[in-house]
């Protein structure tokens, strides 16, 4: 028994399969369109208080997050499932049997009842690593899920924010479409009065009309679409629909004031998603290792320990029993079904590691999209606003000079609708600034603060 035991001390030392090492991925020393090196951190982004307010509900309460913390959970049982599978067994049984026995069986009739109870301990000696494999597999499995589910509290805060600024977008369309009506109310009352007294063209009066329809119509739009978008926003965060609460207006969100040049690449392998790509690989190697060790026999021991009596009071004190059983189990003919079966492990971790090496390469292109976007999306709104000045300046010009009775007004009222698209589009290239902003603090897994929280933001 002694050597047995120092034999099997050895051989639960031995582990089949390959041992994890990282791929070698080759990365550039910055991101392509970062020019310059730079250790500033990552600033905050989300200085509307309204805004925070939302995203802390949403991380809070938003069914999307409460999702990935249920798979955590699992995945963390699974995790203890496994490790279990590292120590004995023990368990009991205990039965009361009563019968008749023919004294043609026996030499007398014999009729009575028995009660046994037993002890039963079981254990499986790991010889190859197999048990160690399967932990190896659960606990990469249940980091994988807590990588998940920093992801989709990434991916909330994003959604969450970018879906915010969507909808203080809409509000300053519409506070410009108000606007614009309010100012198309006056022409067209205008022109109507002037009409009448005969000093006024009809031409004047229906282009006047029309203008003040097509401004007008926008309203409903629009407020249909705020109400879309504040019922997305009410799905984040877990609520019914509902009014969503308002803070900075849209051209008052503050924005950082440059993105830190020279990123290193580097920062990619804290990405949620890069890392559990990763501990899915992980989970895929060990698996290896799980179908090479199903070549190997498996030895199991077992133990019992109880008694028999024809009376309780008497169980304990007579009618021992007691065995120690050990088993060895190994495969000779399977019609190839092993060997499959490690074929399907090794094209699993093939699989996986494409899936890392692409997650890896997709991220490059996120970042180096989004930091470009940051910066053409400055130049892009700095150039809007000068417009907006410009048409602004048009506008004032146009009504001085029909008022002086140098032009028509037909000047006023192109310079009018110049003002109106400048403004607008002004208005949706803020919104896509503030929202590359956003894809970019996404991207880099949550800005670059230089630590690993998993709740960032």
């Amino acid at each position: 028994m002694k050597r047995l035991v120092i034999a099997i001390a050895l051989f639960t030392g031995c582990t089949v399969g390959p041992n994890y090492q990282r791929p070698a991925v080759q990365l550039p020393d910055h991101f392509y369109g970062s020019t310059s090196t730079s250790d500033v951190q990552f600033v905050d982004l989300f200085r509307d208080p309204a805004l925070k307010s939302l995203i802390d509900d949403a991380m809070k309460n938003g069914f999307d997050a409460r999702i990935a913390a249920a798979r955590v959970e699992e995945a963390r049982a699974r995790y203890g499932i496994a490790g279990s599978q590292r120590f004995p067994t023990v368990g009991y049984n205990a039965l009361y049997e009563y019968g008749h026995t023919s004294k043609f069986a026996s030499p007398s009739d014999t009729t009575g009842g028995i009660i046994v109870a037993n002890v039963n301990a079981g254990w499986e000696a790991d010889l190859w690593g197999r048990i160690r494999r399967l932990n190896e597999t659960a606990r990469a499995d249940y980091l994988a899920s807590e990588e998940a589910r920093r992801a989709v509290l990434l991916s909330l805060v994003a959604e969450t924010a970018s879906a915010y600024f969507e909808l203080r977008e809409l509000d300053a369309q519409l506070d410009i479409a108000k606007r614009n009506t309010a100012a198309f109310q006056n022409t067209a009352d205008l022109f109507r009065r002037r009409a009448e007294g005969g000093t006024a063209s009809g031409l004047d009066t229906a282009r006047a009309e029309a203008l003040l329809a097509n401004e007008s119509a926008q309203i409903p739009l629009l407020e249909r679409a705020i109400v879309a978008k504040e019922n997305q926003i009410s799905l984040l965060l877990g609520r019914v629909p509902g009014p969503i609460a308002r803070g900075l207006a849209l051209d008052e969100q503050p924005l950082p004031p440059s993105i830190p040049p020279g990123l290193p690449s580097a920062l990619l392998l804290r990405r949620p998603d890069i890392r559990e790509a990763e501990q899915n690989l992980i989970a895929a190697n060990a698996d290896i290792g799980v179908a090479q060790a199903a070549f190997y026999p498996t030895l199991n021991l077992t133990g019992l320990l109880g008694g028999q009596s024809t009376e309780l009071r008497s169980l304990l004190g007579s009618g021992h029993t007691w065995s120690i059983e050990a088993g060895l189990l190994g495969p000779i003919f399977n019609a190839g079904r092993l060997r499959n079966q490690k074929r399907v492990a090794v094209a699993r971790f093939d699989e996986a590691r494409a899936v890392y090496e692409r997650a890896i390469t997709a991220a490059l292109g996120e970042v180096s999209t989004d930091l470009v976007s940051t910066e053409k999306l400055a130049d892009a709104e700095e150039l809007r606003a000068r417009a907006v000045a410009s048409d602004r300046d048009a506008v004032r010009l146009a009504t001085l000079r029909y008022e002086s009775g140098f032009s028509a007004y037909f000047e006023v009222l192109d310079a009018q609708e110049q003002l109106l698209a400048a403004e607008t589009s002004l208005a949706q290239i803020r919104r896509d600034r503030l929202i590359a902003v956003v894809d970019l603090y996404r991207a880099l897994g949550g800005g670059w603060d230089g630590n690993d929280s998993d709740e960032r933001h």
